[in-house]
């Protein structure tokens, strides 16, 4: 199932491919356009951290990322995170877009993208794990019909030290049918 799901994705302009270290400088570029966002991810990619980063999620066993690149250029990152085969469920996250396209849709078009994909080689479960204090990302995935089940208290410490309270959010395979495609969204 693993190499079924890590698969580059397209739709149209949208591309998602796997992150590789061809990447690394025009991300670097795009991480630098929002400075005051950094605080609360769970690592930073500002600057002063971005290569140890770059390096810890193109190394990590656990993640699968992606490079967004719209009409070929790179506009952000995103990842497939904790995939279970067993249990068939994944995490989508370590998503950052460029800043001047927030609001334009795509995200919603990049996480249709995957989620109808993740459904479509046996995924049944996908989860958000989001910082508490991340508003317009919980925003974003209660658009996309996800179901906020709790809280993890004190889950983790962020690269700044704070000990994080992160909300638990999930998207069942059954509740997706029927929503639109990520052709149309």
């Amino acid at each position: 199932m693993l190499d079924q799901l890590y698969v580059e994705l397209g739709n149209g302009e949208l591309r998602l491919v796997k992150l590789a270290e061809a990447h690394r400088e025009a991300l670097r570029a795009v991480c630098a356009a929002d400075l005051d966002i950094w605080p609360i991810y769970s690592s930073s990619y500002d600057p002063d951290h971005f290569d140890a980063s770059f390096n810890a999620l193109l190394s990590h066993d656990k993640r699968m990322p992606y490079a967004v690149l719209l009409n070929e250029r790179l506009v952000g990152m995103t990842a497939w995170l904790r995939p279970d085969p067993s249990a068939q469920t994944v995490e989508i996250g370590n998503s950052f877009l460029d800043p001047a396209l927030r609001g334009s849709g795509l995200n919603d078009r990049m996480k249709a993208l995957m989620i109808d994909h993740a459904f479509g080689v046996g995924i049944r479960r996908i989860e958000f794990r989001i910082d508490e204090r991340n508003r317009r990302s919980q925003a974003a995935v209660a658009k996309l019909g996800c179901t906020k089940e709790g809280v993890l208290r004190a889950e983790r410490i962020t690269w700044t030290g704070f000990v994080r309270d992160c909300g638990l959010w999930s998207l069942l395979a059954e509740e997706w049918k029927g929503r639109v495609s990520a052709g149309s969204a």
